[in-house]
């Protein structure tokens, strides 16, 4: 008798059905109960007191924080396993909690909470920049700009990746959105380099090192939430990221570089018959001299003073469709591709800002703050091994969490802890101002969500990447290909921490 076991996508499907159908007769329950006191208090008895829902409120009231800190964030943790959105979790543990910690007088936090982030200005830069990147991407000028760059570089041993590497970066600075990046040179980049016999580690890591430098290189959209949240100037954000995310850019373009030169069977150049000259080389730049100036042009104002970040926003959106337009690539369908993917993506980001910012303002408002910040410094460490206790927990977190949630459920505890302490330089290096702490450590902050998005074994790039790949590459290569380019980062880390005029320096020249 022949038996068939189950593949390991068959068994994942198979839970996950296990789970939507427990989520959704959960869902059932609930509303059902809530009708049911809902007409039990509006026809039968308008007090309420003594409905099953009522009278939970206020049933955690005499719970410690540090019970509730492990029952919050253990809920959490368990039912983001489960496959749940955080969208819709996060928000929904903070209501749940909120009434049972503090009943039905307590839920008029909420709105409390929502509402200054519904009328800060600064969030409304976060969909314009979502539909500027659409709109490049669906122009084409992704697939013009890898070839030019290609075309550049090429005849250098290992050139394709370090090309990749350096569209990547010019693509960084245009989108700002990581999945779309890491997706794109997938997609255009990785055939060329198989083509090529390149050795898999160094394609695959210098796709998804490339694709993460979205996360730092402005106009990245982690910035603005960092900004919104440690209420930190965007423009100085984005001046203060621009350093660190060159010089992990030439780190990772200097690293391929060297290996393919010691070997060049890692990465062949391009046979001499498919280079170009220097005049045709020149001809191609006159494909990338308009998504440039719109780069320039959208960066010169925010750092100039001249626009805030949504006017910037606002004009390279603007920017994009003309950009489309002299490239005979815009079209009613694009542009209404591109406006159904920025009304999901920012939904998706506004809704996690929401709920989280319930989630988090409620354990603040119970001293989850206070106790986490006296459990933190009564490790006894000094200031710099906090800040690396930090940053480990957050590798940590991005592994399982996505980046918008990590920000809102740490940045609102870390930077108080952060502002309490000096930092007065290690290993010989100089000490850090206290009137920049917060611009020094959110921009740390963007360096470490690079390496979350690396690190195995559930970093998003690793997965964006998946999707794309040829199936005879398998799961464990794209882990391998990783650990090099996570060690870079984490070196790039390292010099931003010992020297932090690599962030400073320009802030502190356009800003003083």
């Amino acid at each position: 008798m022949n038996t068939v076991s189950a593949t390991p996508s068959q068994m994942h499907t198979t839970r996950g059905r296990i789970w939507t159908w427990v989520m959704i007769i959960t869902a059932a329950i609930l509303i059902f109960i809530s009708i049911t006191e809902i007409i039990n208090t509006l026809f039968y008895d308008p007090y309420g007191d003594e409905h099953f829902l009522f009278t939970l409120g206020g049933i955690l009231a005499d719970v410690g924080i540090g019970k509730l800190t492990f029952l919050m964030f253990g809920s959490l943790a368990v039912l983001l396993m489960m496959g749940l959105p955080m969208a819709f979790v996060v928000g929904g543990l903070g209501v749940v909690f909120i009434y049972l910690v503090g009943g039905p007088t307590m839920i008029n936090i909420i709105p409390t909470r929502i509402f200054p982030l519904m009328t800060n200005p600064d969030l409304a830069a976060i969909p314009l920049f979502i539909f500027m990147a659409s709109m490049l991407e669906r122009a084409g000028l992704i697939e013009e700009m890898f070839d030019v760059v290609y075309k550049w570089m090429g005849g250098l041993n290992g050139g394709l990746a370090a090309a990749t590497i350096l569209a990547s970066t010019i693509l960084a600075a245009m989108v700002g959105v990581i999945g779309a990046a890491v997706v794109t040179m997938g997609i255009i980049a990785l055939p060329a380099m198989l083509k090529r016999n390149y050795d898999h580690k160094i394609a695959l890591g210098s796709i998804m090192a490339g694709g993460t430098l979205g996360i730092l290189i402005p106009p990245s959209i982690l910035a603005i939430l960092y900004a919104v949240v440690a209420q930190q100037s965007v423009g100085q954000l984005y001046l203060g990221s621009v350093l660190p995310g060159l010089l992990l850019s030439g780190m990772y373009i200097g690293y391929v570089v060297l290996r393919a030169t010691i070997n060049p069977s890692l990465g062949p150049a391009l046979p001499r018959k498919e280079r170009v000259n220097t005049l045709e080389k020149l001809k191609l730049l006159v494909h990338l001299i308009a998504p440039i100036i719109l780069v320039f042009l959208v960066l010169g104002l925010l750092f100039g003073g001249i626009a805030t970040p949504v006017e910037a926003a606002g004009v390279g959106s603007f920017g994009a469709i003309v950009v489309a337009i002299m490239h005979k690539r815009f079209s009613l369908k694009s542009l209404r591709e591109a406006s159904i993917t920025t009304a999901r993506a920012s939904a998706m980001v506004l809704w996690i800002i929401f709920g989280a910012s319930i989630f988090v303002g409620f354990f603040i408002l119970q001293g989850g703050q206070t106790f986490i910040t006296e459990g933190i410094l009564s490790t006894g460490l000094p200031p710099y091994g906090i800040l690396f206790l930090m940053m480990i927990m957050l590798v940590f977190l991005g592994m399982f969490l996505d980046w918008v949630g990590i920000l809102l459920l740490t940045v609102p505890i870390f930077v108080p802890i952060i502002k309490s302490l000096s930092f007065d330089g290690i290993l010989g290096g100089p000490a850090v101002p206290g009137d920049v702490e917060i611009l020094w450590f959110g921009v740390l902050y963007l360096v470490n969500m690079q390496m979350s998005f690396l690190s195995p074994p559930f970093g998003y790039a690793l997965f964006y990447l998946r999707g794309v790949c040829p199936p005879e590459i398998s799961m464990a290569t794209i882990f391998k290909s990783s650990l090099v380019f996570l060690l870079i980062q984490t070196i790039g880390l390292i010099l931003c921490i010992i020297f932090p005029q690599i962030i400073t320096f320009l802030p502190s020249l356009a800003y003083g």
